[in-house]
């Protein structure tokens, strides 16, 4: 456990389904327990706050949807573009938006992605993780990077023809015309925004799963009270087992499938959270703070460090000072 293999970002939020095809009642608890983590997460005060200044300041409309989505995301939220909206309510727009939202998925496995829809609109999405897997993801979006021109506009009506969109030709051009350009270069700040928030949104799902005790079993309890007091020292999977009074093989089964973390990832997402923690203190060293929150080498720290937050540490604390 001192040395983790690097997590392998995948698109779906359960992982190894493998391992579980014929443990039904066992896959739907987990697919239960990401439903609910994602609602926990919209629910918090911390998100709404985010939404609504990402709102305010981008005039974009922002969201968290699963990784499998049955409707458009951005259907009904606030800073929806006009067209889109017209578009929503089509079921054949609609049946080709959801297609080009399994594209953006598949392209923003491995961090923020962008893809223009069937009319030219660009839509983003940044991952939002847990461990290993991503469980959701920020989309926003529904701009030109281009001025729409009469030209294009026509190909527009043709689409919506062929598409079968039944909507009233002068609103839609009205709407499509009064749609937000914003240059690339301000939808990639506004991307990078995401992408820290992703990042807090990350710990966050992790710190509600560490705070769900009461639901988990004894072990686990253990396991993470053991983790949680001895965060500094050189944490083996032998000492946790003990600790939780079960074998090395139990518990790292019994966690993966209580909390969707193995212990390695475990760890390192809780001394990162620590590390984040600290960062700000100007008096602290990299170094000192690698550490300080138990990890064994710096090489190491900043290979974990990488892998959760998306950059190095000395480029994250510098962000957090420009921003200051």
């Amino acid at each position: 456990m001192r040395e983790g293999q690097p997590a392998r970002t995948v698109t779906h939020p359960i992982s190894d389904l493998s391992r579980i095809g014929h443990h039904r009642s066992e896959l739907k608890t987990l697919m239960n327990d990401t439903a609910a983590l994602l609602q926990a997460l919209d629910t918090s005060e911390t998100y709404r706050d985010y939404v609504h200044a990402f709102n305010e300041a981008t005039g974009l409309p922002l969201t968290l949807r699963a990784v499998d989505t049955w409707q458009p995301p951005l259907r009904g939220k606030a800073k929806e573009n006009a067209f889109c909206g017209m578009m929503a309510k089509q079921s054949a727009s609609c049946a080709a938006c959801l297609r080009m939202q399994e594209q953006l998925s598949q392209a923003a496995v491995d961090g923020p992605a962008m893809l223009k829809c069937e009319f030219g609109l660009t839509e983003a999405a940044v991952p939002v993780k847990l461990g290993a897997a991503t469980i959701g993801y920020l989309v926003t979006g529904q701009v030109f990077v281009k001025s729409p021109s009469p030209e294009r506009f026509e190909k527009v009506e043709t689409t919506m023809k062929e598409l079968g969109v039944k909507a009233d030709p002068q609103q839609a051009r009205m709407a499509y015309f009064s749609t937000r350009v914003m240059t690339r270069i301000q939808l990639d700040a506004a991307l990078r925004l995401l992408v820290h928030f992703a990042e807090h949104l990350s710990l966050k799902s992790n710190q509600i799963a560490m705070h769900q005790a009461n639901a988990e079993p004894v072990a686990v309890v253990r396991a993470k009270a053991y983790i949680r007091e001895h965060l500094q020292d050189d944490i083996t999977l032998a000492d946790v087992a003990k600790a939780a009074c079960t074998s090395s093989f139990y518990i790292c089964k019994l966690f993966k499938k209580t909390t969707g973390l193995n212990l390695t990832e475990y760890v390192s997402r809780l001394r990162i959270e620590r590390t984040m923690e600290l960062l700000p203190n100007p008096n602290l060293r990299i170094s000192e703070i690698a550490f300080e929150v138990g990890f064994q080498s710096l090489t190491h720290f900043n290979r974990v460090f990488r892998q959760i937050v998306g950059e190095a540490p000395t480029t994250h604390r510098e962000s957090l000072h420009l921003a200051a």
